[in-house]
């Protein structure tokens, strides 16, 4: 977290990561997507100094993550469908592309 950010973007940097290692992140992915999940929601609402136009003017993170986590548009992204099959124990995991994944989680 960059100094100075407030008690509000500590804890939810700290629930994200912990979402994260909850979906089975490494530690240092977990932690990237939540600095960059806050990062994103502190130039949204003003609380950064710089802020890049994709941060002030896409979809907010909530809202493309609740639509990509379950079952949006292209349902779960590939990683997670990864994710998923190495908790299941899941052989030959590594191999498989998105709709594999996804037919080998359903059996």
């Amino acid at each position: 977290m960059p100094r100075g950010s407030s008690p509000k973007r500590e804890r939810q940097y700290e629930h994200i990561k912990e979402s994260a290692r909850d979906r089975g992140e490494s530690e240092k992915r977990a932690e990237e997507i939540a600095a960059r999940t806050v990062n994103k929601e502190r130039a949204r609402s003003g609380e950064s100094k710089t802020a890049s136009r994709s941060s002030t003017q896409d979809m907010s993170s909530s809202k493309r993550g609740g639509q990509r986590s379950h079952s949006g548009s292209e349902g779960p992204t590939k990683e997670q469908l990864y994710n998923e099959a190495k908790k299941k124990g899941i052989k030959g995991r590594s191999q498989m592309d998105k709709a594999e994944l996804q037919r080998a989680l359903d059996r």
